[in-house]
């Protein structure tokens, strides 16, 4: 079977299963609309699926997907902004409660900070740009961590890269202001899906500890 008919046989066994076993609770959520409590910054990794590893029913989260699960800077130039307005829909429409930035070991995007930058012509037009976020934390790796593995260094920069972007997410004003009222908290959780291993950020202790 190709990568195609997989899907649509997938899809089938969806309908024909879960679906249908499930109908009272679609129902309910276009009647009633979404009301999620919880967004997921997470990245687009074929082998994270927040579905799939935190086992979410639908209507528990809004999604927010790129590479290396990253929230930019507020910025406000007029241009296309996916991450951002999905960002603003989460918190003024749904009024979520929290947002969790999901990292995760082994991601492509930050191993293309310790690849090198691509040049344009090779077709690498756009990684590199967004990946530039997260190059105050790759440089304070390289600065502090010079005789760590390879796999640990990967992994201070895919955790430094969840403290950016919580760092990021304060930056928007809708959410500044909902975190000092109390009404929205925001965590940085990582997962290492060889492991099976789940951390959460603790602010106080500047870590990441294992969940449970």
């Amino acid at each position: 079977m190709d990568a195609i008919e997989k899907l649509k046989q997938g899809f089938s066994n969806f309908k024909n299963g879960y679906h249908k076993d499930h109908q009272a609770v679609y129902q309910d959520l276009i009647e009633s609309g979404q009301k999620p409590k919880v967004a997921v910054i997470a990245c687009s990794d074929s082998r994270v699926d927040p579905a799939i590893v935190l086992q979410m029913e639908p209507g528990d989260v809004f999604m927010i997907r790129n590479i290396a699960n990253l929230v930019p800077p507020y910025e406000d130039n007029g241009s296309y902004h996916g991450t951002s307005a999905a960002l603003e829909y989460a918190v003024q429409h749904l009024h979520v409660e929290h947002i969790i930035v999901l990292g995760h070991a082994h991601c492509g995007g930050i191993k293309t900070l310790f690849d090198g930058n691509k040049e344009r012509v090779t077709g690498h037009f756009f990684v590199p740009p967004w990946m530039s976020m997260v190059e105050p934390a790759y440089l304070r790796v390289i600065a502090t961590m010079p005789d760590a593995s390879d796999r640990e260094k990967h992994q201070a920069c895919e955790q430094g890269a969840v403290l950016v972007s919580l760092e990021n997410l304060m930056t928007f004003a809708c959410i500044r202001k909902k975190v000092t009222e109390g009404s929205l908290r925001l965590h940085g959780w990582f997962i290492d899906i060889k492991t099976g291993e789940l951390s959460c950020y603790h602010a106080d202790s500047h870590t990441f500890e294992a969940l449970g």
